[in-house]
């Protein structure tokens, strides 16, 4: 006799499926009621489908994450909470930090494309972020496990460049941009960039080895204060 499996999440959730969780999580009960609701909007058959996209059981399709966007863009920059909410209690999505979607260079090491090439997605909003700068998601796998792919990491900029030893940090510096664990060096004007993935191996070399960067050479440092992990729900 076969069994029926219950269904599992997919094997790969696309950036803009996270996204979409993200924005879900963010604007339901203030730009929408539910997922009926919200599946009538977007021209889903069923409710369902909306549940299914958030338990990370099936992806969006892209051109309904853009119709999502179009259709409360207003909440997403903090225009359109105050019209439909009476309670005081709650603040306006405007008052969230901006989510930039940058992707991972293709290169030997994990570089991220400048920040500067790119606009806003949307903003993200919850407690403990409030005095983070941005949010940045992550790719790759030199972090894991404290940071996986395809989370989104909320950071506040450092300008003092007073480096915490053992914290992990977005790090920029000549034409690098990644995340790293900085360690204490062995000179106190040098930090060890460190990656906890410490299992993947080139030949008998580790793929993810770490290296020595100058303090004075870090053009933005970046504490990671949150991280929005992937639903395993």
């Amino acid at each position: 006799m076969e069994l029926s499996e219950k269904p599992n999440k997919i094997k790969r959730i696309r950036p803009e499926t996270l996204e979409f969780i993200i924005l879900y999580n963010q604007l339901k009960g203030k730009a929408f009621n539910g997922n009926t609701q919200l599946a009538a909007e977007l021209g889903f058959n069923s409710a369902s489908s909306i549940t299914e996209i958030i338990k990370s059981r099936q992806n969006i399709d892209p051109d309904k994450l853009q119709l999502f966007k179009e259709k409360y863009q207003s909440f997403l920059d903090g225009r359109g909470y105050t019209e439909i909410s009476d309670s005081p209690k709650i603040s306006k999505m405007g008052e969230g930090i901006p989510m930039y979607e940058i992707t991972a260079t293709a290169s030997g090491v994990e570089v991220y494309n400048d920040i500067n090439d790119t606009h806003a997605v949307g903003r993200m909003n919850f407690p403990g972020i409030e005095d983070c700068d941005f949010a940045l998601p992550v790719w790759g796998h030199s972090m894991y496990p404290y940071l996986e792919n395809g989370c989104w990491v909320a950071l506040k900029v450092i300008h003092d460049k007073k480096i915490l030893p053992g914290e992990v940090y977005y790090i920029e510096w000549g034409d690098y941009r990644m995340y790293k664990r900085l360690l204490a060096g062995d000179n106190p004007d040098e930090v060890i960039a460190h990656s906890d993935n410490n299992t993947e191996m080139i030949g008998n070399q580790l793929k993810y080895a770490p290296f020595i960067i100058k303090i004075a050479d870090i053009k933005k440092l970046c504490l990671v204060k949150d991280i929005h992990k992937k639903h395993n729900h």
